[in-house]
């Protein structure tokens, strides 16, 4: 263990430095639906299961366009690894423009569809509070692809804290204004589910216009931005910042997507079950979103080693990455383990939506380690640019393993709600070791070539 430690000491110190506040920044975005649950699960099941309802919807299209985002940061950290400044800032204003776009697509799809959720035959009065708050979520993404854009393009740069600290000032706006919304503080009438729906747009906005303004004029991005000008876009870079965003989308897509379509699956046995599912996979995303840092870190340092065509500093960063999260998910399974029984009494008071969440967080501890992992594995190829193979194992791994196998378990063998999260988890398993054998395959390929 000593040897081990040694070996990799200096790239974990190098990668938490990095990680930490991006694990910090991604965490915002569950903390906003996090915050939403425990605001709203206080004033009873049926509202707690429209903002569910709402919130499961969404996430696939944040997460996709987190995804689709994500196309700029590699592309940096290589530019960045190269000392090509100037190649930065088009790919900056390439990239803002196809996020934008984007963004404007997801709210179109959004709005419309919040008009049609009678059709996932969810309890009627779950739909009818579900639908406004979703349409204001609709309004949410097109802000939160602005910071998505300019805070991918400084941690591409290694500048990762001010993201950080925009999310955890836009969170506390986000809670503050949600309970004064909710409850009717200050005079201001109890608007209930509608309540969380306009702070967590107040909150978007604001982080939006936050890291846009930062980044255009901190000077220490003034060197990369003498290009940046929204105009005289090419192709070429278009083609290249969707090739590995679009992917990426997917990958995203394919994985929060099996976990709605869950959601939509336990919405058929009924309002306490989803409550509970909601209450689960708030604190199962957190963990994600953490991991998930970890993973975009890893991410970016495979792309700067990539660049300066270091191989062997690339492998054993990625595989320091690798043992960062399997102690942070650790860590994590071991609260859901223990307090299984207390967790969910932070969102709702109800014995039976705490009986069956407590049941479900004993699964969410056990998938922890094959989640972290996973995505990690997910990071590192990113930053190599190899997203095409990576985005088959998700699909594989989410919609034909996971989603069928949580189907049968549920509705054929009567495990009801448990066998929905039992089919994640393997779908989960076997994205982990999959990803972990490409890893191990590209990298020992770099290598042997260089």
């Amino acid at each position: 263990m000593k040897r081990i430690y040694f070996k990799y000491r200096d790239y974990y110190k190098d990668n938490f430095a990095l990680a930490y506040p991006v694990v910090i920044s991604q965490l915002g975005h569950t903390l906003v639906g996090l915050s939403d649950s425990i605001i709203i699960g206080h004033t009873g099941k049926v509202p707690l299961a429209a903002v569910s309802l709402g919130n499961s919807i969404f996430t696939t299209f944040m997460v996709a366009g987190i995804g689709m985002s994500y196309g700029l940061t590699p592309l940096i950290a290589q530019e960045s690894g190269k000392g090509n400044k100037k190649r930065c800032g088009r790919l900056l204003s390439h990239s803002l423009l196809i996020n934008l776009l984007v963004a404007l697509a997801m709210f179109s799809i959004i709005f419309t569809g919040s008009s049609h959720l009678d059709l996932l035959k969810q309890e009627a009065d779950v739909s009818v509070q579900a639908k406004p708050f979703l349409r204001l979520l609709a309004f949410s993404i097109i802000p939160l692809m602005v910071f998505l854009t300019f805070k991918q393009f400084a941690e591409g740069l290694g500048f990762t804290r001010q993201a950080m600290n925009i999310s955890i000032i836009g969170n506390i706006l986000n809670i503050l204004l949600g309970i004064t919304l909710v409850y009717g503080l200050f005079g201001i009438p109890k608007m209930g589910v509608l309540g969380v729906g306009i702070s967590t747009f107040v909150d978007r906005l604001v982080m939006g216009v936050t890291m846009a303004w930062y980044v255009l004029k901190a000077p220490r991005f003034k060197a990369y931005l003498h290009s940046f000008r929204f105009g005289n876009f090419k192709t070429e870079l278009l083609k290249k910042i969707t090739g590995i965003g679009t992917p990426v989308a997917m990958q995203y897509i394919f994985e929060v997507s099996a976990f709605s379509g869950a959601a939509i699956m336990v919405g058929w046995i009924g309002a306490t079950e989803l409550a509970a599912h909601q209450i689960a996979l708030s604190l199962a995303a957190m963990t994600y979103m953490m991991a998930s840092g970890i993973s975009a870190a890893a991410g970016i340092r495979s792309g700067n080693n990539f660049g300066k065509q270091n191989f062997s500093a690339l492998r054993l960063s990625a595989i320091a990455s690798y043992h960062l999260v399997i102690v942070l998910m650790s860590f994590c399974a071991l609260i859901f383990l223990v307090g299984n029984q207390v967790l969910p009494g932070f969102y709702i008071q109800d014995d039976s939506v705490i009986k069956v969440a407590s049941g479900l967080l004993i699964i969410a501890a056990l998938f922890q380690l094959f989640d972290g992992t996973q995505v990690v594995g997910l990071g590192v190829l990113r930053g190599l640019g190899d997203v095409k193979i990576p985005t088959w194992i998700t699909f594989l791994a989410y919609w034909v393993i996971g989603i069928p196998v949580g189907y049968l378990l549920c509705f054929h063998w009567n495990w009801g709600v448990n066998g929905v999260w039992w089919g994640l988890t393997f779908g989960l398993m076997t994205a982990s070791i999959l990803l972990f054998f490409r890893f191990h395959y590209r990298t020992k390929q770099l290598e042997a070539n260089s």
